[in-house]
């Protein structure tokens, strides 16, 4: 499974299911992109299909190895993935040495488990008021989901999961 940014930092009012959609689309990728976020509707723990969770591993776009598996991002660590495997754009820029992201941090707005942080997610991701708080992690610790709270206002990146594995008819 395909773990992809958005091509450009968000503040905590966004519409990043369909950012995620809209931007696999226009690459031309044909499976279904879904934020790498807990929303008021879902737990991200949830987001990748039931069957697609153990047996898979989370990869970036050129098909390198972050994590085993979608279900190893839960399990307590805090989603520990290869910091040597560079995290790209949808437009194949990586996010960790490209200065479009000033801030190395992902928003996430889970706890450890995966599970919806309601107090701690920009109001189910509606809003970038200065006040508000969402959920995320810096990077640069190795972690998806560590464990840190951030003004809305800010401009992190965001994560896109491909939520369920379609296998390519010309591969």
């Amino acid at each position: 499974l395909h773990l992809v940014a958005l091509n450009s930092p968000l503040s905590g009012d966004m519409r990043a299911d369909f950012q995620c959609f809209q931007q696999a689309q226009l690459q031309g990728l044909t499976s279904t992109y879904r934020a790498f976020l807990s929303s008021h509707l879902q737990d991200l723990a949830t987001v990748v299909r039931k069957t697609d969770r153990y047996h898979l591993p989370i990869v970036n776009l050129k098909g390198e190895a972050l994590l085993n598996n979608w279900d190893s991002i839960f399990n307590g660590n805090g989603g520990e993935f290869n910091v040597q495997v560079p995290i790209y754009s949808f437009d194949g820029r990586n996010v960790m040495t490209d200065p479009s992201w000033p801030q190395k941090i992902i928003w996430h707005g889970s706890t450890v488990n995966g599970i919806r942080l309601v107090s701690n997610y920009c109001e189910a991701w509606h809003t970038a008021d200065i006040g508000a708080l969402g959920q995320a992690s810096p990077l640069e610790t190795g972690k998806l989901l560590d464990q840190k709270v951030f003004s809305c206002s800010n401009k992190f990146i965001v994560l896109c999961i491909e939520n369920s594995f379609v296998s390519d008819p010309q591969g």
